[in-house]
């Protein structure tokens, strides 16, 4: 045990004896209390009151002891350096790797074309329609337009009963959807097609809001909505924001026939003979 372990364990039975001096204490007090003689009782209390008073020094003397005893026991007793010990260093062997098997190089076949794979293409605007553009405003890049949703109804202002399945026959379908940071006068475009094929788009200045709800519509004739996939994509000048697709089951409407003009005999009027 060193010096200082010492003094701390000093100043714990210290305060062990001042516990113990502060219960006499106590219980000199209390056993004054009960007697009757007064100068025994004074006698028994002021007992009592110096055992009290025992205790506070103890504890005093058991506060200071670490703050100061050490230093002065340092003073007279002066710690010897300790040596700390020299690490010798030690030669770690390291391992050598032997080649077990030796690998014969092969004939690989290379081919003459090889084909790389490409990412899903970005859709684009046709340049035929990019021509009909007649917009001079730069749309806002941050625009942004949400997933579509597909109705043949509208109610409320709101798509009626929408879906992503439809059966003939069919009327007119629209594609709702919902728009934030749009710019008044910006050209924007919606491009329909059935089964990867064109057929339909509108595109024109953006009469709407900054932020709100928009639908582009198709109306054909009923016969041209034929089985198959449609899809929709919203562009936003010539960037693409949103695409959709809806399937259409059920055999079309036959188109009626275009009346055939009917042909009126008009009667010839037969010669007269001059005399």
């Amino acid at each position: 045990m060193d010096i200082r372990a010492g003094i701390i364990t000093t100043a714990i039975l210290i305060v062990l004896g001042a516990l113990l001096v502060a219960r006499n204490g106590l219980q000199t007090l209390q056993s004054a209390r009960k007697l009757t003689f007064y100068r025994l009782r004074q006698s028994l209390i002021t007992r009592a009151w110096a055992l009290f008073g025992g205790a506070l020094v103890l504890i005093i003397i058991s506060i200071l002891l670490p703050i100061y005893g050490t230093p002065i026991a340092f003073h007279y007793f002066p710690p010897s350096p300790t040596v700390a010990p020299t690490l010798t260093p030690s030669v770690i062997p390291t391992i050598t790797l032997s080649p077990t098997i030796t690998l014969t190089p092969t004939i690989t076949d290379t081919p003459l074309v090889s084909v790389t794979p490409t990412g899903t293409a970005t859709p684009f605007i046709p340049l035929v329609i990019e021509a009909q553009f007649i917009s001079v405003v730069t749309p806002n890049p941050e625009a942004v337009i949400s997933p579509l949703v597909f109705s043949t109804a509208i109610q409320d202002s709101l798509p009626a009963s929408p879906s992503t399945l439809f059966r003939n026959p069919i009327g007119r379908m629209y594609a709702f959807f919902s728009y934030d940071k749009m710019t008044l006068g910006a050209q924007w475009t919606a491009i329909w097609s059935r089964n990867g094929e064109y057929a339909f788009h509108e595109s024109y200045p953006w009469d709407g809001g900054t932020g709100g709800y928009y639908y582009s519509e198709w109306a054909p004739t009923p016969d041209q909505w034929t089985a198959g996939v449609y899809s929709v994509q919203i562009f936003v000048g010539h960037v693409f924001k949103q695409a959709g697709s809806f399937t259409v089951e059920g055999t079309a409407p036959t188109a009626a026939p275009a009346p055939v003009p009917s042909t009126t005999l008009s009667p010839t009027p037969a010669p007269v003979a001059t005399p």
